[in-house]
């Protein structure tokens, strides 16, 4: 007879738990092009514009191209479809939300003295999510070799099964949790008695079915208090100082079975299985950023930014649930239920991510319109824990430095606004392949009621990644090919 085993674990804090993986840092690493629909519109190319709540955050001189005092909110839509392709087998997941994504205001102080050169000051502060998680992706496919027990396998291996079995589950390591969810989990067996090397329990030899649920929500937002200067009416100076916030959530849940699997004993053994993983992560960080625009006429304009790297400290809390369907695994007929009833802690830990570069240059033609180009540089292999050395190795050797560009063009006709953008973002990583290049293309318009203005934007991404079902040991992967549509709307008052 079938019977159930249920094993329950609930992570807070232990301080020989390692939650620090090689995804987290490029998650916390990388950003959305978020912010002003304006901004939006022309593919975020406003490095040396300025005069906009979202262009602060590219290049804090922008500020003080304000002609009066503004504020300004951000509406947003996202819809992300993503398409998988596990060993030929596709399938799609889609997820839409709605999201404040953008607050800002600034206070513009002039000074009249004939004498002076420093003629305006502006102060500014906003608010920008950086980063939106709200994502769903499904893969499903027949795996032809690996199983979930490979992943018990990596962690168990070393570790002498007495250590396993004789141990309270709060004094092993996040190892010896995952060797022991394989162990009691009838997944893996020691090759001799006693010993510290596994060996897949399960009596299939290939053809695992498996599908991979991931859902995650959250957000990466970015608070800035900026100041900014105009020297000359023709160079402008800014400061941005930036308090980063993380809150993420992420629901994986992956199920096996074995019904199809050549040799599979259907009267023994595990039949079914569904290994559930729920990681919360919450944190804060600080960054700064500086940056200058000179005009070099009237109509041509240059400008440099320095985005310094962000210092996160940020926290982790995992809950784990292991649902085995297991035949003629008890003595009994009634379901097994284990539970360690503990309090796991993870140790705070600090994620420090790369800085950035950006250049840019643009040509204003009069009231009629104008052309914008940025050019951005960040090293992502310069991405470290502050503790972590084995994880610091994998990102130096397999992340690479990365060219973005961002076009933007705007035609102005009366009160109207056309405007369209263009970006595109090179791999993080060396070999390409693991996370792909990143195309975009936006468009937009507004309308400007003298000291309202109303702008509305659409924004198409598209990026191909190599997603992974776990970390080590079944490490296969699905081929996703995800599409972002976003729309926002932004509603500006000059004060």
């Amino acid at each position: 007879m079938k019977k159930f085993l249920s094993l329950f674990i609930i992570g807070l804090s232990i301080s020989s738990l390692q939650a620090q993986e090689f995804s987290d840092a490029l998650r916390y690493s990388q950003t959305n092009l978020n912010g002003t629909a304006r901004f939006r519109a022309m593919g975020g190319a406003f490095g040396a514009l300025g005069g906009d709540f979202s262009a602060i955050s590219v290049n804090p001189a922008g500020s003080a191209v304000f002609a009066n005092n503004a504020v300004a909110i951000t509406l947003s839509n996202y819809s992300t479809k993503n398409n998988s392709n596990y060993f030929g087998t596709t399938t799609s997941e889609k997820d839409n939300s709605f999201d404040l994504n953008q607050l800002g205001a600034v206070w513009v102080f002039r000074d009249y003295a004939e004498t002076s050169k420093w003629k305006k000051m502006t102060l500014a502060l906003t608010y920008e999510n950086s980063n939106d998680f709200d994502n769903r992706i499904y893969s499903q496919g027949i795996n032809p070799t690996n199983s979930v027990a490979d992943y018990f396998i990596s962690y168990a291996n070393g570790i002498p099964e007495g250590t396993i079995t004789n141990n309270n589950f709060e004094r092993l390591s996040y190892a010896g949790q995952q060797a022991y969810l394989g162990y009691e989990g009838f997944f893996i067996n020691p090759t001799v008695p006693g010993g510290n090397q596994y060996v897949s329990a399960l009596t299939g030899t290939g053809n695992f079915y498996q599908e991979n649920f991931i859902s995650s929500t959250g957000y990466n937002g970015k608070l800035s208090f900026n100041a900014a200067a105009e020297y000359d009416e023709r160079f402008y100076f800014g400061l941005n100082l930036n308090s980063h916030f993380v809150d993420f959530n992420q629901t994986t849940s992956f199920y096996e079975d074995y019904l199809d699997s050549p040799n599979h004993d259907s009267n023994t053994g595990v039949q079914a299985s569904r290994f559930t993983n729920e990681l919360y992560t919450y944190g804060t960080g600080f960054s700064f950023q500086l940056g200058t625009i000179a005009k070099i006429t009237n109509e041509f304009r240059v400008g440099v930014a320095y985005e310094s790297p962000t210092w996160y400290r940020l926290n982790d809390e995992q809950r784990q649930t292991l649902l085995v369907d297991c035949a003629d695994c008890f003595d009994d007929t009634t379901s097994f239920y284990a539970d360690p009833d503990l309090v796991v802690i993870y140790p705070t830990y600090r994620l420090n991510t790369p800085g950035k570069w950006t250049g840019s240059l643009a040509y204003v033609f009069g009231t009629q319109g104008l052309l914008s180009f940025d050019y951005s540089l960040k090293d992502y292999s310069n991405t470290k824990f502050k503790h972590s050395t084995d994880v610091n190795t994998q990102l130096s050797n397999l992340l690479d430095t990365t060219n973005e560009f961002r076009i933007g063009g705007e035609y102005r006709i009366k009160a109207w606004s056309l405007r369209a953008g263009y970006r595109f973002e090179e791999s993080p990583y060396k070999n390409g392949t693991t996370m792909g290049d990143l195309t975009s293309y936006s468009g937009g318009f507004g309308y400007n009621f003298g000291d309202v203005k109303l702008d509305m934007s659409y924004t198409f991404a598209k990026r191909d990644f190599q997603q992974a079902f776990f970390a080590q040991g079944m490490i296969d992967t699905a081929t996703i090919n995800q599409k972002n549509n976003n729309i926002s709307l932004t509603l500006l008052f000059e004060l």
